[in-house]
């Protein structure tokens, strides 16, 4: 039974928006799932609706194996949220907190293994008003985790957190699904996602237009990819000709260093065996496709900084209503 079935869900605000447009997605149990997408993709509308704070305008979605509109209840007795930007109650402390979703959720978890799990055990008996974003975080997290949840559903769930706060998290993270929870989270930290999942989804205005492993998606990419091949000796350009080579947009020739940029990787391939026949290879570097350029194809994204965050959390037509704790 997945964790996570959804069949053409959409969700229309008025005439003119469409957040999201008839979604299939189904998400296993014990896996962890990556959703990405620009701003206004579709993501927290769609989590929304998983979480029935908005109801479809059309098509259906189940939760381990309950409806998500018609048997709430069910569902939220077995699935733990982290929702982005949670409220907390500025005088409750960290116990408190924790203790009320036990309380909630009829569950008689272990409120300090808990707390130390998350790392905010010593600030136990603060209140929650004189935490930092980070602590907050780690906060909602294990209010999440009360009543060893099957599901996890995590909307930006590194938030906040210092880049040890983040190591943190993709070890919890590991941790459950090997317990066998199933872990679903939105992220715009595209090295977070590359580092946990086992799949990911990416939405791009209101659908799904990539689903795989980055493996998978890497293998069937049809972007650029970089090849460097290093020579015993320095050559001349002109007698490389690596220009030549069909398929191949630029190379440039420094020293011993021939960098060549491919339409496909295969073209690099026919960059080594080329080079092979006028000069020694003496080593050669290759780039996977990373996933922050599957990320921009598939999106369309072009002003994304390198490294890790490309796209926001997306915009006022797909957070009404926002997701609220």
């Amino acid at each position: 039974m997945p964790a996570i079935e959804t069949t053409a869900l959409t969700k229309r605000y008025g005439e003119d928006i469409l957040a999201v447009d008839g979604l299939d997605l189904t998400v296993e149990e014990g896996e962890i799932f990556g959703f990405l997408g620009p701003n206004g993709a579709g993501k927290s509308t769609t989590i929304n609706m998983l979480l029935d704070f908005v109801r479809p305008s059309e098509g259906r979605a189940t939760v381990l194996g309950y409806d998500a509109q018609d048997e709430t209840g069910a569902i939220r007795e077995r699935i733990g949220v982290l929702p982005e930007g949670a409220t907390l109650y500025e005088r409750l402390t960290a116990r408190e907190h924790v203790e009320w979703v036990a309380d909630t959720k009829r569950s008689t978890t272990d409120v300090d293994a808990i707390l130390d799990r998350v790392g905010i055990l010593e600030d136990a008996d603060r209140a929650a008003g004189g935490f930092s974003k980070g602590m907050r975080q780690r906060l909602g997290l294990g209010m999440a985790l009360v009543g060893d949840p099957d599901l996890l559903i995590l909307d930006e769930p590194s938030s906040g957190l210092d880049p040890n706060g983040i190591q943190d998290m993709r070890q919890l993270l590991r941790e459950e699904a090997e317990s066998g929870t199933t872990v679903f989270f939105s992220s715009h930290i595209l090295s977070e996602v590359e580092a946990v999942c086992d799949r990911v989804g990416i939405m791009n205005q209101g659908r799904l237009v990539a689903l795989d492993s980055i493996a998978t998606l890497r293998d069937e990419a049809t972007g650029e990819a970089t090849i460097e091949v290093e020579l015993a000796s320095p050559a001349d350009p002109e007698s490389l000709a690596v220009d030549s080579i069909d398929g191949v947009r630029g190379a440039t020739v420094e020293d011993g260093a021939v960098t060549a940029v491919c339409e496909t990787p295969g073209v690099k391939v026919d960059v080594v065996r080329h080079l092979d026949q006028r000069a020694t290879v003496t080593d050669i570097l290759s780039s996977d496709t990373s996933l922050e350029e599957l990320f921009n194809q598939y999106t369309g994204e072009t002003d994304a900084l390198p490294g890790d965050e490309v796209g926001t959390p997306d915009d006022a037509r797909d957070r009404e209503p926002e997701v609220i704790a």
